[in-house]
Formats: structure tokens, sequence, C-alpha cells
């Protein structure tokens, strides 16, 4: 299957064959009420529930399986194997493959025709039915009477539109047309660019044949009438709740009120949302499901807690990015200034490793509820290449493991609300507090370090239009909801920003950005020391006198191993030049030291919790390319050579742009430190040149905090 590994990966997989059609499932989770996410029309496979899954999953057992005609399901011929009776079948051959007795069906568009069946047929197995977007035959259905004609009108040259809903198009290689112009229209929200692209690439390897006797078999007018989908709908005995978007251009907001009426069941409309609001609304979409769950299972003895007003201490939930382990020693520093503030104040801290070492080493308390974040570390080392890190599409394609993690923020703040939150670079919480703005019950503060994604020369249009339409959705939160951010702190100065537009038509970044947030001046993790403190340190550090030092060091994930060999090639080159230099190469938390070859004059460690201490003890440093770190340096005046990830439109645009602006570093394409000797030379050249970088502030950490402690 095609596409970015998934968020979680199934506990088991397995496939069941029913009167020769083989069907993929698979189970995820362990709880104890089972939950059967159902398969849609055969153009997409079950990757359509990637929001829903992973939360899900936390507390019940949840079942998936590809329908016939798509994914690693069979693909049999004929428009009888795609009758309605055949999907409510498969649905019981999956429950008993999978020894689920009981559970909850939960279905989209014409899925709800196949739960109604089941439910009717085996009422025993379903506990209840959660209905989205339902397109099943119910009357308000046949008001789409002209959509049908054209299924079987003649094929004409020019087709645009539902014109492209035609048999003998599909037929001669116009599905393509098809899926674009439907997936447009089923998502009609704007800013679903995401989801439409996901529906292209789940559907790429259905073929037309196979889509066209789906489609037929559903317009059977014989079939239709031998078994009246009002009669299953009549025998339904279980809890229905039926979900419809008022803005549904497949499936008229009717046919769900139609579909509840016939049922006895309940109806939630969604004002605005179209046909999948499963995916382009997901956070209340997965909080409808529990609740349902929730309602039609047995509640489970509980035990509460409530703290009286005057015995609650002051609480801060704080949300560190993993996403470059120089959040964390930033995040830290403020931490410990607030807390001088408010000397009450109790702080937990919500993160994923490898940023929980740094926090552990610095004595922090983590959340327990951490434990369920899903890793984006990982995530972006499988989207990486050699060096190379489109980090606004790794993030983009991230979306599955953001939902996922925002669920879990979402039910930890619903249950024991701190007074405040406090998130650096936490883009899916702010993004999904925007989107669902009720949820919030405290304070919340946002930091970041650039504002605008921004695409990279060699992206063309598609890459620009998309940053731009990230940010128009950015924009327009902010102006709907002004004051759901308590605070926006960025951390630097307003000339630290760069002069750019977010896009075309949009305002310039930096004037929006001095409207719109509070600047801390730079946060450091630690001040730089004085030439005394320096010496006292290396002696601390155990460097020799006689010693000189260069720290080469490429963050917390895997990304950099590519550049670390380079290093390496070039390192004895560097020592032939200058003897008493020696190399300190931090491979990070997730890079084996050994293996990288091992060379005179080198020493070679993994993760390094006192890193900082280094980095300002050190003569001359290599680094990725990282703000944190280059900052670091920056503050200790210490001659550094940086090489940005390609594409990494953060480090190659923002993070450079402040550099310059500093007069620090010299910037290397990777493409450069291909040849040992150049990068030799670029080194020595660093370490025997004089450098005059600009100061940087060391009160950041103590004005952060004191806009903070405003909130508390």
């Amino acid at each position: 299957m095609s596409g970015p590994q998934r968020a979680r990966r199934p506990d088991l997989t397995g496939s069941v064959t029913r009167d020769g059609v083989s069907l993929h499932y698979e189970v995820f989770g362990d709880g104890p009420t089972s939950v059967l996410l159902m398969p849609s029309w055969s153009i997409v496979d079950s990757r359509f529930w990637k929001a829903q899954v992973a939360f899900l999953a936390r507390s019940h057992r949840v079942v998936t399986f590809d329908g016939r005609g798509c994914g690693r399901s069979a693909r049999p011929r004929g428009a009888a194997a795609y009758l309605n009776r055949e999907y409510a079948a498969d649905t019981v051959a999956v429950l008993d493959a999978t020894g689920t007795e009981r559970c909850v069906l939960v279905s989209l568009s014409r899925a709800a025709d196949w739960a109604v069946r089941v439910a009717a047929t085996d009422p025993d197995r379903v506990a209840g039915i959660f209905a989205i977007g339902p397109s099943c035959p119910v009357p308000a259905a046949k008001l789409d009477l002209e959509r049908e004609w054209l299924w079987l009108a003649p094929a004409v040259e020019e087709l645009a539109g539902w014109q492209t809903y035609n048999r003998e198009h599909w037929l001669r290689d116009g599905l393509d047309d098809f899926r674009r112009f439907f997936f447009g229209v089923m998502f009609c929200e704007p800013h679903s660019t995401k989801q439409i692209e996901d529906m292209m690439s789940w559907s790429a390897d259905i073929d037309a044949e196979t889509l066209a006797d789906t489609t037929d078999a559903r317009l059977d007018p014989n079939v239709l009438a031998a078994e009246p989908f009002e009669a299953f709908a009549a025998a339904v005995r279980c809890p229905v709740h039926v979900v419809h978007g008022t803005e549904d251009r497949i499936s008229r907001p009717a046919v769900g009120e139609q579909l509840a009426a016939l049922t006895g069941g309940s109806l939630t409309l969604i004002e605005g949302a179209g046909h999948v609001p499963l995916a382009r609304d997901p956070v209340r979409i997965n909080l409808m499901i529990r609740d349902f769950v929730a309602s039609v299972t047995p509640p489970k003895p509980e035990r509460t807690q409530w703290v009286r007003a005057p015995y609650r201490r002051r609480r801060a939930l704080y949300l560190c990015s993993p996403i470059g382990l120089g959040h964390a020693r930033r995040d830290i520093a403020i931490a410990a200034e607030l807390r001088k503030i408010r000397t009450d104040l109790e702080i937990h801290w919500l993160a994923q490793d490898p940023v929980t070492r740094v926090l552990a080493a610095a004595g922090e308390q983590l959340h327990p509820a951490s434990a369920h974040l899903l890793g984006e570390s990982a995530h972006l080392e499988r989207e990486a290449g050699e060096h190379d890190l489109h980090v606004f599409d790794a993030i983009r394609r991230m979306d599955e493991t953001m939902i996922a993690n925002f669920m879990v923020f979402a039910e930890l703040v619903a249950e024991d609300p701190p007074d405040l939150v406090i998130a650096d670079e936490a883009w899916e919480v702010d993004h999904y507090l925007h989107e669902n703005p009720d949820l919030k019950n405290f304070e919340f503060a946002w930091l970041t370090d650039f504002v605008g994604w921004l695409p990279m020369p060699d992206g063309g249009a598609r890459e620009a239009a998309l940053t731009a339409d990230y940010n128009a959705e950015m924009l327009e939160h902010r102006e709907r909801y002004p004051r759901l951010r308590d605070r926006s702190i960025f951390v630097g100065n307003p000339d630290d920003v760069v002069e750019q537009d977010f896009g075309p038509h949009l305002p310039g970044i930096r004037e929006w950005t001095e409207r719109n947030y509070d600047f801390c001046g730079y946060v450091l993790g630690s001040p730089p020391p004085t030439g005394p403190e320096r010496n006292t340190l290396r002696r601390r550090l155990e460097l020799q006198p006689e010693h000189r030092l260069c720290v080469v060091t490429v963050g917390g994930t895997s990304v950099g191993t590519s550049l670390l060999q380079r290093i390496l090639q070039a390192a004895p080159l560097v020592r032939r030049a200058i003897p008493e230099l020696h190399f300190l190469v931090v491979t990070g938390p997730r890079i084996d030291p050994a293996t990288l070859p091992r060379r005179q004059g080198v020493r070679v460690r993994g993760f390094v919790p006192d890193l900082a201490d280094y980095l300002a003890a050190c003569d001359i440093a290599v680094v990725q390319g990282g703000l944190s770190t280059c900052m670091e340096l920056t503050s200790a005046g210490t001659p550094f050579v940086y090489v940005p990830l390609e594409h990494h439109f953060e480090q190659n645009i923002h993070v450079r742009h402040r550099l310059e602006r500093y007069a620090a570093g010299r910037r290397m394409r990777y493409a450069e430190a291909a040849d040992p000797d150049l990068l030799a030379k670029i080194i020595v050249d660093e370490m025997t040149a004089d450098s005059s970088f600009r100061p940087v502030e060391t009160d950041g950490a103590m004005r952060a905090a004191a806009m903070l402690a405003e909130l508390l």
C-alpha cells in the first residue's frame, strides 16, 4: 500500500474468504468494546479512517477491513458481486474471523445501508450504529435522478462535473477525470487540499471495470424493489446515531434525516460540513464516536476525586515540540524563570522521545499521558533522504500522527484542565484548538521562533500554492478567534522575522507578526560563559589546556547520519592542518555511535545531556542548521559551520535570515561537503578567521516567563 507509514500499526492482520472473495482485515488495540470501522464505496480502501483508528484503539478494540473491490481485498467481476447484501455478509464474515461477538458499527456513506442490514438480520452482533454522511436508498435519495441518468448516457468528448459520472467514460480511460471531480465535491470545505490528495492516492489502484460494477449493482432497480431498504431500517432495534453535513454535495442532509427517522435514531447536523467530516473535522467526529460507544456499552465503575478551589495548586502543562532538541533547552530555561515568579506553580510536560531525555536530565516532571503520544521523529526520518528533509511536505503528511496526538491532549485537558497550557510549536494543538475552540478551558500561550510556511525555490507553483493555502488557513483562524491564544510569543525580535509575504494577496509576514505577537528576544538555554567561566567549564569537561575542540552535532533525529560521515572523512585533513584540534562527534539519541567509522583524535558519543556545555567550551562547531544550536554558538561567539538540510524551509530561509542578521556562522551546502578537502579548508578558515557576531540578549527566558506569569 502506497503512502507514508501509518501512525499506528495494527496488532493483528489477516484475511477471510467468503464465497471465493478474500477480505483483508486489521485489528488495533484490545479494549473491552469492539468498534468496526466499516468500508465504504470501493473507490477507496480502509485508510480513510486514519484519523480515528489511533484514538479509538487507545480505549477500544478497533477492526477495519478493505471492502471487496479495493485495497488488499479481492476484486470479483460482475455487478452481482457488489450488491449491498454482499457487503453486509462480508461484514459478518469479518466479525466471525476476528472473533468479534458484538460491536458498534461505524459507517460512512454507502456503508450505512450495510450496517442497517447487519443490525436487522444479526441483531445480537450489533450494539449500535454510528452513521456518517449516509448514502442509502431512502426517498430523499431519489431526488438525484439526473445524476443516475448520466451514468448510462452516451459519453461525449468534453465531459465536466457530474458528466464524468458516466460508465462509458470510465471504461475509456476517463476514471481519473471523475476521481478528481468527485473528491473535490466530496470536500467542499476550504483548505481541503490534503484530504483530496489522500483520496486520490488511496483510489489510484482502483480499476474502471470494478468501480463500474459497484455502480451497476447500486442502481439495479430490480434489486432495489426486491429488497426495500425501509424494511431493514424498520427492523433495527439497536441505538442509531446519524451525523450529516449540511453542505454535503454527495448525499443530501435529508437522507440522514430520513435514516434517523426510519431507525428511530438521533441526528446531528454539522453546519458547513461536507460528505466526510471524519477527515475534515476529525476531533469532533472522534469525540462523538467515543461518546456514542460509551452510551451503548455498560458503564465501568469509576473512582473520581475533586479538589476544592482553595486547595488547588497553580498548574501548567508545557508542550515541547520533538522536532529539534533545542526547544527543550529553551523551554526548561523559561520554566525555571516562571517558577521564580510563581513559586507555587507545578509544571507537567507533555512530550515524547527524544525531548523526554533532555527533560529527565533536568529533573522535570513528565505527564503520564506522554506515554500515549505517537512518534514524530520516526516519521521525519522516514520522510528524509540523504541530508534532505522537505519539512513542509513531511509535516503535512504527518497529519495522522498529529491528530492522534491532539486527541491525547484533548482528553487530558478535558479530564483535568490545567490553569495554563504553554505550547512551544505544538502545531497540532494550535491548529485543532482553532478548529474546535469550545475545547479550550484553560489559558493558552503559543511560542514559536518562526512565522510563515514558505516554499523552496525548486518547489514550483504547486508548493507555492500549498504553503500559501496553509498560511491563509492560519490567518483565517487567527482573525476568527483572536482571543483563543491568550498570548502569542515570538522567540526573537521583530528584525528576526523574514520580510516576505505569506503568499499572493496575503499580508507581509513581518508586519503581521509585529501586530499579532509579543517579542521576548532570543531564549538561551543558559547564559554564555565569560572568559574565566569558560576556562572553568573546560576543566570540568576534562578538556586539556593544549587541546582545541571541534564539536559536531546533528540534532535529535537520524537524518544527519550522512553529514556525520562526510565530516569524519574531512577530520584527518583538518587535524593535519591543526594537530592540536580534537573532534567530539555527537550522534544524538537516534544514531548508534557504533555505526560510524573511528578516526584518530575523534571521540564519538551518542546522546550528551550536557551538550550545551561542550558548545560553550569548544573552539569551533560543525552543525546541521537548527536555530537553537546555531544561536547558542552565536551567543558564545564560537565560530561555526552550518549545513542546512536540503528543502528544509525553516533552516534555509528563516534560520539563515536570522544568522545573517547576527553575522554568525558559515553556511555550506551539503553538496559542497562531498569534497573532504573543501570541507576541511572551510573548517580551518572559520577557526582561524576573526569573528564579530552581534550580541545575543541573555534575558529572553526571563522576559518570556514574565509574559506567561501574567496568565496565571
